[in-house]
C-alpha cells in the first residue's frame, strides 16, 4: 500500500463538527524523498523506496553514500519501501503530506514503548490466582499452572509467562485521517498509534 515516514509529535483533542471532543495524535509527514525505484525486472518487484529525515555524511557509511548519491539526494536517516502508488515517481522526487486527504484511513506501525521486564498481569491481562484469605500472602498475581504433565514432560512453547513487555513492532489498523495540514507538514490522526514522543511512523493508506 502507498504510505510514507513520519515522525509522532504528541497527542491533543479537537472538537468535531457535532462538537464532540476526539482525541488525536499529530504526526510530522514527511516530506520524503525517493531513493530507489524497484521494478520487476531488475528486483522482481515493483516498489518505491523513500527516505525520511537528513543525517550527516559522516554518520553515513560508503555503500549508503553511494545508494544516495546515485538517486542524487542527501543522505537519509529512515528508509521504507511502500508498493501502489498511483503516480509514477522518479529519482529524487518528493514526496509529501498531500498524499493523503480528511477522512481517509490509515495504517500506522510503529514500535511500541518498552516496558520491560513484567510478569502476566500486567503483560497477558491474567487475572491472578488463589484466595485473599488462608494464609495466600504472596501468590496474588503469580500465573499458577503452566501445564507440564507427565507427557511430554515440558512446558509447551508459546504458554504465557512472565517476560520483556512493549518495545515491539505494532500496527495499528483503520484509523481516520482528521485534519492535513500540508504548509507545517502535520497530519493529525484520530485515536493513538504505538511509540513515544519522536519515534519513527509507517503511515499508509
Amino acid at each position: 500500500m502507498p504510505g510514507l515516514l513520519g515522525k509522532k509529535i504528541g497527542m491533543t483533542s479537537v472538537f468535531s463538527a457535532d462538537g464532540k471532543n476526539v482525541p488525536c495524535t499529530v504526526i510530522e509527514v514527511g516530506p520524503c524523498v525517493v531513493t530507489q525505484i524497484k521494478t520487476v525486472e531488475v528486483d522482481g518487484y515493483a516498489a518505491v523506496q523513500v527516505g525520511f529525515e537528513d543525517k550527516k555524511e559522516k554518520h553515513t557509511n560508503k555503500p549508503e553514500m553511494g545508494h544516495f548519491k546515485k538517486a542524487g539526494v542527501t543522505p537519509k536517516r529512515h528508509l521504507a519501501e511502500f508498493k501502489g502508488f498511483e503516480t509514477e515517481y522518479k529519482l529524487g522526487d518528493v514526496i509529501s503530506v498531500d498524499l493523503f486527504a480528511e477522512d481517509d484511513f490509515v495504517d500506522v506501525i510503529g514500535t511500541s514503548k518498552g516496558k520491560g521486564y513484567q510478569g502476566v498481569v500486567k503483560r497477558h491481562g491474567f487475572g491472578g490466582v488463589g484466595q485473599t484469605t488462608h494464609g495466600q500472602h504472596n501468590r496474588l498475581r503469580a500465573p499458577g499452572s503452566i501445564g507440564a504433565c507427565s507427557y511430554p514432560a515440558r512446558v509447551f512453547k508459546g504458554t504465557r509467562m512472565a517476560g520483556q513487555t512493549g518495545n515491539a513492532r505494532v500496527t495499528v489498523q483503520n484509523l481516520q485521517v482528521l485534519k492535513v495540514m500540508p504548509e507545517h507538514n502535520l497530519l493529525m490522526i484520530k485515536g493513538s498509534v504505538p511509540g513515544s514522543k519522536g519515534s519513527i511512523l509507517i503511515i499508509e493508506k
